[in-house]
């Protein structure tokens, strides 16, 4: 055997799974198709400006990342906790008031968050923020995330302004149609922790956790095919053939059905554009949604957008401001062309936008999995003698999800490996 197991795929899922075999003591061949590790955690750095693929935040208060990442190396740059919401009436900042008091006489004063939505809102996150997450293997009682809103009594322009729109981004779903249970997962990790950037981009997160392997990882070495054999796997590369004792899949969700006999989950997908502004933008740390539709929600293709290098000096050249703005390709906009997306900047900012120039545009179709109801929090990850499947669609879609999911399947590795 060349080694003990084969980890396709140097995502988060699979870098934690290795980081986990390693530690136990076995020996981890990792092989990644592209030519940096992350999956879809990376960063492009171009003309000095750092621009990650697709908009990302990374929460502290997950617990897979307290546990098992060096969140202080990463110097976390923490985005405000709130959004501006702007409206045809104008804009108006709704904010955390205990951590920007400065912001609370604005939030409680404004028509964004009347008193019967906030008591709507704690009936449908409070019991989540008092119990852990789930540990079984099905959510029950689970519905969609528009009947469970709706069930709470939600439905006035809290929901419609901010919620609707802020989770739709969140999730690349504007649907409602996710697991009600996986939602309130992760809000409730929102409500606990403050997101943020690391100082050299999202992608140092997947760089850390690469840098404890023993081995580094195979880059441009894509996987073809595997075999099971009488005593492991073969795992055959465009240059190659591998032998290990078991083999972890952990690509991307659209490759699970190349090489597994297992179906490519349904997943769903946005698009991030990056503009340099040439002046400073009024919405600072805080993320802006459109609420100036019809019915509530965005009058343009635009879900949501920050000048991120407000949030993130070190995502930009000294002196210059770094724009992302978030389409989903779940709607008819949702590969609206640079001129268009341009309009609908110069709208939400109220500012011109002629002089703003296009760093790059990531489409980014498979960004997280369906997850619908009923929300099977710890998928099967055994799929063969010899081979394993891990990602976030195997858990719940998170970076949370992802390490977990990596992490579960090393320690099921593990005991497979000790029985011989």
């Amino acid at each position: 055997m060349d080694t003990d197991v084969i980890v396709i795929g140097a995502g988060l899922a699979g870098l934690q799974c290795a980081r986990r075999l390693q530690r136990s003591g076995h020996s981890v061949t990792v092989l990644e198709a592209k030519d940096g590790v992350g999956g879809r955690v990376r960063t492009d750095l171009i003309d000095g400006f750092r621009c990650d693929r697709g908009f990302q935040v990374l929460n502290p208060a997950y617990p897979a990342v307290r546990d098992w990442i060096n969140v202080s190396a990463l110097r976390l740059q923490k985005f405000g906790v709130g959004a501006v919401v702007n409206t045809d009436e104008g804009k108006s900042t709704v904010a955390h008031p205990l951590r920007h008091p400065d912001r609370a006489f604005e939030t409680l004063r404004s028509k964004h968050v009347p008193a019967s939505d906030v008591l709507a809102l704690i009936r449908w996150i409070g019991p989540a923020l008092l119990r852990e997450p789930l540990t079984g293997q099905v959510a029950t009682q689970d519905q969609t995330l528009s009947a469970s809103l709706d069930r709470a009594g939600l439905t006035g322009r809290l929901r419609r302004d901010v919620l609707d729109t802020f989770l739709a981004g969140v999730l690349a779903d504007s649907s409602g149609g996710k697991s009600a249970s996986y939602v309130r997962q992760l809000v409730r990790w929102f409500a606990l922790g403050v997101p943020g950037l690391p100082q050299s981009g999202m992608q140092a997160l997947p760089e850390q956790m690469s840098r404890s392997l023993a081995e580094p990882v195979r880059l441009n070495n894509p996987a073809r095919k595997l075999k099971e054999t009488a005593g492991g796997v073969e795992v055959t590369t465009e240059n190659e053939v591998l032998s290990s004792r078991l083999v972890v899949v952990a690509v991307g969700p659209q490759h699970v059905a190349e090489l597994t006999d297992q179906p490519s989950p349904k997943t769903h997908g946005l698009t991030t554009w990056w503009f340099h502004a040439p002046e400073p933008l009024e919405a600072g740390k805080f993320l802006m949604l459109d609420a100036a539709g019809d019915s509530g929600g965005p009058a343009g293709p635009i879900w949501n957008t920050a000048e991120v290098s407000a949030v993130a000096p070190s995502y930009a050249p000294a002196g210059a401001h770094l724009v992302q703005a978030t389409t989903l390709l779940d709607r008819p906009d949702g590969l609206a062309e640079e001129s268009a997306v341009k309009r609908d900047l110069a709208r939400l900012y109220r500012t011109s936008t002629t002089d703003w120039k296009l760093i790059t545009h990531h489409v980014v179709p498979h960004t997280l999995p369906a997850q619908p109801p009923p929300l099977i929090e710890r998928g099967e990850q055994r799929i063969g003698d010899h081979t394993l499947l891990a990602g976030d669609h195997r858990d719940t879609g998170s970076i949370q999800g992802a390490l977990v999911s990596g992490d579960r399947a090393a320690r099921s590795a593990a005991e497979l490996l000790a029985r011989g």
